[in-house]
């Protein structure tokens, strides 16, 4: 029954990827105000899995606090050497080749959607409310980030179709995750200890390092402020299903 929750989980959040379908449907203007608050909150809602569900739960289980938090460190650095070399978020105006990028986008964001499986399948093997809780943290992040790669993929020159079709292929690789995240976490002594802080790391770098930042390069202050909200909202949400025992 875990193993299904687990595999249910995954192919939500593979579906999260046809969401660019809706940016066709409104204006630039007013999705560029949605979005904005959707990092915040995705922001906020990493910061609080991470820190208020993901690293409790891994320290609970750990011999060697340290250990754990070297795991997170490394967790850290992946995030940071993947995006790095695989550039699965963002292509700046006259500093990469566009068509090129689409291909790598789609690349790297299989590999992002398949450690986002792993950390599911593991969630739930470690305890459903765990599960539960990584997977609304990775739907609160996935939903800019998936607006975000639709609208790389049409200006690559793919067509809308096209963009959809492969926007969704790259993100069932969360499937494949989770089934391999949760057998693994079934034969493999403490492999939930090691994973849970590592994916915290990765939580704590996708917040810090790309939503966050882009919440500090929107200069009016209305919208700064709400945005600023809505990150505040992301973590009291975590907050409240770490009271409700979730």
């Amino acid at each position: 029954m875990t193993f299904l929750l687990a595999i249910g989980a995954s192919i939500l959040v593979s579906l999260i990827s046809l969401i660019g379908i809706f940016s066709l449907l409104l204006n630039e203007k007013l999705l560029n105000k949605i979005l904005i608050l959707l990092v915040g909150f995705g922001a906020g809602g990493l910061i609080g899995g991470a820190f208020l569900h993901l690293l409790p739960e891994a320290l609970e289980n750990s011999t060697n606090f340290t250990s754990s938090f070297m795991y997170v460190i490394l967790g850290f650095i992946l995030f940071f050497i993947l995006e790095k070399y695989l550039f699965w978020r963002h292509c700046h105006k006259g500093k990469c080749d566009i068509h090129t990028f689409t291909y790598l986008n789609l690349i790297g964001d299989g590999i992002h959607n398949f450690g986002d499986g792993l950390i599911i399948g593991v969630s739930f093997f470690t305890d459903i409310r765990i599960g539960i809780v990584s997977t609304l943290a990775i739907i609160m992040h996935e939903v800019p980030q998936e607006l975000g790669d639709f609208g790389i993929l049409i200006y690559g020159g793919f067509s809308k179709f096209k963009a959809l079709v492969f926007n969704y292929i790259s993100a069932t690789t969360a499937i494949l995750g989770t089934v391999l995240g949760y057998v693994f976490s079934s034969h493999i002594n403490n492999f939930s200890t090691l994973l849970l802080p590592f994916a915290a790391g990765g939580f704590i770098y996708i917040a810090s390092c790309d939503l966050i930042p882009e919440l500090h390069r929107q200069p009016d202050i209305k919208k700064s402020s709400a945005s600023m909200f809505f990150f505040i909202l992301g973590i009291l949400l975590m907050w409240w299903l770490k009271i409700l025992n979730l």
